[in-house]
C-alpha cells in the first residue's frame, strides 16, 4: 500500500528546488514553512488513505462507456467530490476566481501524491488545472466569468482537444473547423480522439478546450483557432442548460490507466436532436489558438513528468517492501536463520539503490521547474531569466521523469521476479500505467526536441551555460565540505558537467551552422546526459544539507553518473552512422 514520502518531498521542496530559501525571503508573501508542511501533511493522508484504497477497483473495472455516457468505477464519484471538497483542485489556482494561489510548487508535490495513489485519478484534474491556466491568461473576460470559478472548484472539469486520427503530434493537419454563427458564436465540427477524461459523470458539466480551423485560415499552425465548448451550455446566471452537440462514440482499450476514461469525441453531428455544430466560443484571437493551447499544454508537461515521478516513487517503496520480505538463497552478509531475504543481495541492492536515486533526480529536476515557473509569476527584474530556465526545465521533467517512471516501474518488476510478471502483485499494474506517460502531451522524442532546437538557444545561448555553472558550484561544494562519505563524488560530477558542457557547444555549433538534422540526431541522448547531470548535482546538494543522503549521493556518482560519458559519445559522434543506417529502414 502506498505511504506518500512527505518528508521526502518537503525536503526536496524546501532544500534542493529552492523552496526554504524562497520562503525566508518572503518572495511568497507570509507562506511559511508551517502552512506548507500542513499542506503536505494533509495531500499525503488523503493520497495514502483514501485515493490509494480506489487504484485496484479503478484498473481492474475501469470507466464503461453506454449510450454515449461514461460511467467512472464504484466510489471514484464520491472520491472526487471528498476531493474537490477538501480544495485541492484550487491549491494553485488564481485567487480572483476562488484558487488559493499558493505556489507551483505545492501543486506539483500535490499532484505526484495523487498520481501515486493512482495515476488514473491524477491525470483528471490535471487537465482541469491546465485549462484553468489557459483562459486565465487568454479568455473573454465574459468567459472568464461563467466559467472560471467552477473549474478552480474542481464543479466542472476540462479537457484538451487537439488530437485527431491523421493528426497526432502534427498539428498541422487538423481538419476540426469552427463556422461563425454569429453573436461571437462559433459553430464546430469534427472529431478528435485520446481525449482524456473527455467524458465521465465525475462533475456536472465538462468543459472541452478545442482545436479547430475557421473557414478562411491559412494553412498549417497559423490557421488553428482555439475554441471553448462546453458539454451543457451554460445560461448567463450560471444554471445549466441544454445538451451541447458534442458526445464520445467510443472509450479506447489501453495497456494501463483503465480509469482514466480515453475518448473518442464527436463535434457537430446532430447529437440528441441537437442543432448540428457544436457552439462554441473563441478563446484568444483568431488563428492564434496554439498559442493559448500551449499555455495549457506546458502546464501539462510538467504535470505528466510529476506521473512519472510518481509512479517510480510507487514501484520503488512496493520494491523495497517486497526485497524485504521475500527470502532466497543464503547472502555471505546475512546472519540471520534460514533463507537470506533478497534486499542482503547486491543485485538486488543494485536495483533498489538505482530505483531510489532515479526516483530523487526526477523529483528534483520537476520540483527545480515547478519553483522556476513560481520565481517567474513573482518575480520583478528577473522574471525573464526564471520564465527561461522554466522553459530550459520543462522538457527535462517532462521526458526524464516519464523515461525513469517505466525504467523504474520495469526494475521493480525484475525485483519481484517472477511474482511481478502476476497481476495480484501489482508491480505489473505500474508499470502498464506508466508506459503512457512518455507518449501523451508531447512525446520524448518531441521533447529532446524542443530542448535542443528551442531551449539551447534561450538567452543568445547563454543561459545553459549559466546553468550549468549553478550546477558546477553544487559540484564544488561537495569538494569543499567537510562531509566524509562522498568518495569520488565530485570527480564524478566534474567530469559529468565537463561533459555536459562539451556536448551543448557541440549542438549550438551544429544549430549555428544549419546542420539541423545532425543536432537531432543526438537529441534524445542529450537529455538524458542533461538529465543525468543535473540529477547528480541536485542529489549532491541534498547530501550536503542532510548527511544521512550521502550514500546514495555517492552511489550515483560511482555507479550510474558514467553513463554521461557515453552518452556524449553518442551526441557527438553518432549522427552519421545514424543517417547511413537509418537509409535500410525506408522502405519507399
Amino acid at each position: 500500500m502506498y505511504r506518500a514520502p512527505v518528508k521526502d518531498i518537503a525536503f526536496t521542496l524546501k532544500h534542493v528546488a529552492g523552496l526554504k530559501p524562497a520562503l525566508d525571503a518572503g518572495i511568497f508573501g507570509d507562506l511559511g514553512e508551517d502552512l506548507v508542511d500542513a499542506i503536505l501533511a494533509e495531500a499525503g493522508r488523503f493520497a495514502s488513505e483514501e485515493v490509494a484504497l480506489l487504484y485496484k477497483i479503478g484498473d481492474e473495472q475501469g470507466a464503461v462507456l453506454k449510450d454515449a455516457a461514461v460511467t467512472m468505477p464504484p466510489g471514484w464519484k464520491a472520491l472526487y467530490r471528498r476531493w474537490i471538497d477538501g480544495g485541492w483542485n484550487a491549491l494553485s489556482a488564481p485567487e480572483e476566481f476562488g484558487g488559493q494561489g499558493l505556489p507551483t510548487m505545492l501543486g506539483v508535490a500535490a499532484l505526484e501524491m495523487w498520481n501515486s495513489a493512482a495515476m488514473a485519478f491524477g491525470i483528471g484534474p490535471t487537465l482541469t488545472m491546465g485549462a484553468v491556466e489557459a483562459l486565465d491568461k487568454h479568455a473573454s473576460q465574459a468567459l472568464k466569468a461563467k466559467y472560471l470559478e467552477k473549474l478552480v472548484s474542481g464543479e466542472w472539469m476540462g479537457t484538451m482537444n487537439l488530437t485527431e486520427s491523421q493528426a497526432g503530434s502534427d498539428l498541422n493537419a487538423l481538419r476540426a473547423r469552427a463556422e461563425p454563427a454569429g453573436d461571437g458564436i462559433y459553430r464546430i465540427f469534427g472529431q478528435k480522439i485520446f481525449i482524456t477524461y473527455g467524458e465521465h459523470d465525475l462533475t456536472d458539466n465538462i468543459v472541452h478546450l478545442v482545436l479547430a480551423r475557421l473557414p478562411d485560415a491559412p494553412a498549417g499552425t497559423r490557421g488553428i483557432s482555439l475554441f471553448l465548448v462546453p458539454k451543457f451550455l451554460v445560461g448567463d446566471d450560471g444554471a445549466l442548460g441544454a445538451r451541447n452537440d458534442v458526445f464520445c462514440s467510443g472509450l479506447e482499450h489501453k495497456l494501463g490507466i483503465h480509469a482514466s476514461p480515453t475518448c473518442t469525441m464527436i463535434y457537430g453531428d446532430g447529437f440528441e436532436g441537437a442543432s448540428p455544430g457544436a457552439i462554441g466560443w473563441l478563446v484568444g484571437e483568431e488563428n492564434r489558438g496554439l498559442a493559448c493551447m500551449f499555455t495549457m499544454m506546458n502546464n501539462a508537461r510538467l504535470a505528466i513528468g510529476m506521473q512519472g515521478v510518481a509512479i517510480a516513487e510507487m514501484a520503488t517503496q512496493k520494491a523495497i517492501a517486497y526485497a524485504n520480505e521475500r527470502r532466497q538463497g543464503k547472502a555471505a552478509s546475512y546472519e540471520g536463520p534460514g533463507m537470506t531475504p533478497i534486499v542482503h543481495h547486491p543485485d538486488v541492492q543494485r536495483n533498489l539503490l538505482t530505483m531510489k536515486a532515479l526516483t530523487q533526480i526526477a523529483r528534483a529536476i520537476s520540483y527545480s521547474c515547478a519553483h522556476a515557473i513560481d520565481r517567474a509569476r513573482v518575480s520583478d527584474g528577473d522574471a525573464a531569466h526564471w520564465r527561461d530556465r522554466a522553459n530550459l526545465l520543462t522538457p527535462l521533467a517532462k521526458a526524464f521523469s516519464t523515461d525513469v517512471g517505466v525504467e523504474v516501474a520495469s526494475l521493480g518488476l525484475q525485483v519481484h521476479g517472477g511474482m511481478g510478471f502476476i497481476e495480484e502483485t501489482g508491480a505489473a499494474a505500474l508499470y502498464r500505467d506508466a508506459r503512457i506517460a512518455p507518449i501523451y502531451e508531447g512525446t520524448n522524442g518531441i521533447q529532446a526536441i524542443d530542448l535542443v532546437a528551442r531551449k539551447l538557444p534561450l538567452g543568445g545561448g547563454e543561459h545553459v551555460h549559466g546553468y550549468i555553472v549553478e550546477l558546477a558550484a553544487m559540484a564544488n561544494s561537495v569538494r569543499t565540505s567537510n562531509l566524509r562519505g562522498f568518495g569520488r563524488t565530485a570527480d564524478s560530477l566534474d567530469r559529468a558537467l565537463d561533459d555536459l558542457t562539451e556536448a551543448t557547444r557541440f549542438l549550438q555549433k551544429l544549430l549555428a551552422d544549419g546542420r539541423s538534422d545532425e543536432a537531432l540526431a543526438g537529441a534524445t541522448p542529450y537529455l538524458r546526459l542533461f538529465s543525468l547531470a543535473a540529477g547528480g548535482a541536485y542529489l549532491a546538494r541534498g547530501a550536503l544539507a542532510d548527511q544521512s543522503r550521502v550514500p546514495l549521493c555517492r552511489f550515483f556518482a560511482e555507479n550510474l553518473l558514467g553513463e554521461v560519458r557515453a552518452l556524449k559519445e553518442r551526441v557527438i559522434g553518432g549522427a552519421e552512422s545514424l543517417a547511413d543506417a537509418g537509409k535500410a529502414l525506408i522502405s519507399a
